[in-house]
């Protein structure tokens, strides 16, 4: 993929907005990151079809969607959401992220994330990021708070996924929140 694509680069990776190209990529990805992905992430469906509706989304205000990628060679290491945008006095969305399981585990989707929370602060305008993890998936817990998100709360009940009503603890930051060292980048001409 040609580094005119990406909004924004860090030292390994860069990131851009989802298109209809990255499905077959995207689908393999999730399907060799099921054991990674279970049980925190839905699971979705993989035709065309429902790629397409997911796309959709990211039409609307409300939504926005990117990839992580290695911008040496444009392969995808993680996939990022920012849901249910909300503007006016609150300027805040919440964030849906996965890695994936071939790269898993060096730091990728912790500079990937920093520059889509540049991102979403610096040319989104957002004011607060949140993040809702369920208590045990230490890992995704972690990452957020590296990268200086606070421990805001626990909520019962809080999603549906995988069968039943799973407890999440919310996480959030505001652009005020002192940067981490993830969060800087580089803007891609």
């Amino acid at each position: 993929m040609p580094s005119a694509t990406f909004l924004l680069r860090g030292p390994r990776v860069a990131i851009r907005h989802v298109t209809r190209h990255d499905h077959a990529e995207l689908t393999e990805l999730s399907r060799r990151s099921t054991g990674l992905h279970h049980p925190w992430v839905p699971q979705r469906e993989t035709t065309p079809e429902a790629f397409a509706e997911h796309l959709a989304r990211f039409e609307q205000p409300t939504h926005e969607g990117y990839v992580v990628c290695l911008h040496g060679t444009g392969d995808i290491v993680g996939s990022v959401n920012i849901n249910n945008i909300v503007r006016g006095t609150r300027q805040c969305g919440t964030l849906g992220y996965v890695a994936y399981a071939p790269t898993a585990g060096r730091g990728l989707m912790t500079e990937g994330l920093g520059l889509v929370m540049a991102y979403a602060f610096e040319e989104l305008g957002l004011h607060r990021l949140e993040a809702d993890i369920q208590p045990a998936n230490t890992r995704s817990s972690k990452l957020v708070e590296r990268l200086g998100f606070r421990h805001e709360g626990h909520s019962p009940g809080f999603q549906f996924i995988d069968g039943a009503w799973r407890d999440h603890d919310r996480w959030a930051i505001t652009r005020e929140m002192p940067a981490s060292g993830s969060r800087q980048s580089a803007p891609c001409a």
